[in-house]
């Protein structure tokens, strides 16, 4: 009973066999078919090669929703070269709430105001990078992806004394509250004010203002290596001793994740504006560097994805599937017009099925002679 049960199992699954066997004495092989074959083979092997990188790239993919962190910090990342001595110039934040944070985490550099040419190549490279990131934006997605190679050159210090530098670097990180703020680089050291803060400019002479600075780095939130943040390289040179120059930041939290960094940071976007001050003309205001920055509620979450093994796997088949069935109906096409082509389909064996028979006197019936003819 086993055997036969079994035996009737196996010719059950034989009966469903999709792909029946062809006994090889009835397979006939041809050049055009071998041509054919060589021809799918190779487009089947370009194109899987070709979704093998398509498999290996990754994508940026945005989401966006509101930012409900308002108890932590915000850090400003600084490093800014200003044409003037250290002694003269100072820097601080101002928030919306009246409340001025201590300066302590910037540091001041006596430097050369003059790049040195590896120095002067990289800004020009910066300068460059913004300039096609403002043409194509997809290119930010290759920042988010991958580092650029090399850091920066650094301020090399002379061997002179710090007095012959006539420019000073402020560099360094500040921490403040998550409310909109004004950064500032102005003449004189600041001050506690029961209002406020004020700057000590009195001891300063007007002749010596000279606000031309150059901003190497300017980011909000942690710092990652490779991100190019829109104000880097910029340089700006003052025409006249009392300028004003104003960038205006919109900032816009963001979560950074792909396969080599995931961080906490911040995109922004910037205008800028600069005058020259003159009370008698009535352009009022204080000559220095001011960057207003505000705080979007929205947050942006920067997500790299990869396509799954099975996706790569599944448009794998569709390749090879898809090529072997259109290689093979276009062969049988092509065969079938080379046969009609070169008078190779037998129209002669119908017309003589369906020739009209001749009916003699004596009830017997002839097939007609003229005209069709036995071949």
């Amino acid at each position: 009973m086993r055997r036969l049960t079994k035996k009737k199992a196996l010719t059950l699954v034989k009966e469903l066999d999709a792909f029946p066997k062809v006994p090889e004495s009835y397979v006939e092989s041809t050049a055009s078919g071998g041509t054919v074959s060589l021809i799918a083979f190779t487009l089947m092997a370009v194109l899987a090669f070709l979704e093998f990188f398509v498999y290996r790239n990754t994508w940026m993919k945005y989401e966006y929703e509101v930012d409900k962190d308002f108890s932590s910090k915000l850090r400003i990342n600084v490093d800014i070269t200003v044409a003037m001595r250290c002694q003269y110039i100072g820097a601080d934040v101002l928030d919306l709430a009246e409340t001025m944070v201590a300066s302590d985490g910037l540091k001041y550099e006596p430097v050369n105001f003059e790049l040195s040419p590896d120095q002067r190549l990289w800004q020009m490279t910066l300068l460059h990078i913004q300039e096609r990131l403002r043409v194509e934006h997809s290119l930010q997605d290759v920042l988010f992806k991958a580092a650029i190679k090399g850091a920066p050159p650094g301020q090399i210090r002379s061997a002179d004394d710090s007095s012959s530098h006539s420019a000073c670097r402020i560099h360094g990180h500040l921490y403040v509250n998550k409310v909109a703020g004004n950064f500032h680089i102005t003449v004189g050291k600041s001050i506690p004010h029961p209002r406020g803060h004020a700057h000590l400019a009195a001891l300063v002479s007007h002749d010596s203002y000279n606000f031309s600075h150059r901003i190497d780095h300017l980011s909000f939130g942690e710092a990652i290596p490779g991100i190019i943040s829109p104000l880097d390289g910029t340089e700006k040179i003052s025409p006249d001793s009392n300028h004003m120059f104003q960038y205006f930041i919109t900032i816009v939290p963001t979560k950074l994740n792909t396969y080599k960094v995931s961080a906490d940071t911040h995109q922004f976007s910037v205008t800028e504006r600069e005058r020259a001050i003159n009370h008698a003309a009535g352009s009022h205001g204080v000559s220095g560097i001011f960057m207003k920055y505000d705080i979007s509620s929205l947050m942006v979450k920067v997500t790299e994805q990869h396509m799954p093994l099975w996706q790569f796997l599944v448009r794998l088949c569709g390749i090879v599937g898809g090529i072997f069935s259109t290689t093979g109906m276009i062969h049988g096409m092509v065969g079938f017009l080379v046969d009609v082509i070169c008078c190779r389909f037998q129209m002669g064996v119908y017309r003589h099925l369906n020739a009209p028979l001749n009916i003699q006197e004596d009830g017997q019936s002839v097939l007609p002679t003229d005209g069709y003819a036995e071949q």
